[in-house]
């Protein structure tokens, strides 16, 4: 009888483990730079990882392109483009990051994502606005316009920031806004009166967040940028849904 007590206690602790690993949530950052290289990248990439251990989800980095493929993809609940910029992706590695979106997995976009491959159509939609330049590094105001969301709860309706104001070359549309530039509070804006910032919108199939806060090494230890950042990557995880290739429409590069 002790020997089936400790069999089926085997079995439970099995079984317990099994299913925390089915569960368990992982993000691969990926931080390649091909132009230019921003000096906060180490601090933001410890920042997501103390993240993880805060909240129970695993952390991978890399700059390898050769991580997109359709085997190592599928581990992940989002992929995060931590500050790339120029081409990061060739037209295999592309086609496996489209499939694993499209299969239902989530994009974040920091700051810098949204000036890499900006020859990539697709990619430009999938973060909502690509990049076209920007003014001296200054202070100016966000203005939230959604409070109620993870990723603007506990800031303030006018948050006085010290970065880098990103323009982009067509505003975005089809996205949930959830900060905009107040251009009149720094020089150099050309968006005009309506900038969004950081938003978010499902897309192809998967969820894409996208920020373009976060220039500075010391945005990574402010409490507020990182409740920012922490609302979006939920939001870019998703409740637990699994990908599902088999309603993927691109396919596989030959």
């Amino acid at each position: 009888m002790r020997r089936i007590k400790i069999t089926l206690s085997v079995l439970l602790l099995i079984i317990v483990c099994c299913n925390a690993r089915a569960q368990e949530k992982r993000v691969l950052v990926f931080f390649k730079t091909m132009k230019y290289y921003h000096e906060s990248i180490p601090a933001a990439i410890a920042a997501i990882e103390k993240l993880g251990t805060e909240h129970r989800f695993y952390v991978d980095t890399t700059t390898d392109g050769r991580k997109f493929n359709d085997e190592n993809l599928q581990k992940y609940t989002t992929v995060i483009f931590l500050s790339t910029t120029g081409t990061t992706l060739d037209t295999v590695q592309r086609i496996a990051f489209r499939r694993y979106i499209e299969a239902g997995g989530g994009y974040m976009g920091i700051h810098a994502a949204s000036t890499s491959d900006k020859d990539w159509t697709w990619y430009g939609n999938l973060v909502g606005a690509v990049f076209k330049n920007h003014p001296t590094p200054q202070e100016g105001y966000v203005i939230v316009t959604d409070k109620n969301n993870p990723a603007t709860r506990g800031l303030p309706a006018r948050w006085k920031r010290m970065d880098e104001w990103y323009n982009f070359i067509k505003i975005p549309t089809d996205v949930h806004v959830l900060l905009c530039a107040d251009e009149t509070t720094y020089q150099g804006g050309t968006n005009g009166t309506y900038h969004p910032l950081a938003w978010y919108h499902e897309y192809d199939g998967g969820r894409s967040f996208y920020t373009a806060l976060g220039h500075f090494a010391d945005s990574y230890s402010d409490p507020l940028y990182l409740g920012h950042i922490w609302g979006g990557l939920q939001y870019a995880m998703g409740s637990g849904e699994k990908l599902d290739y088999s309603k993927v429409p691109t396919p596989p590069a030959q």
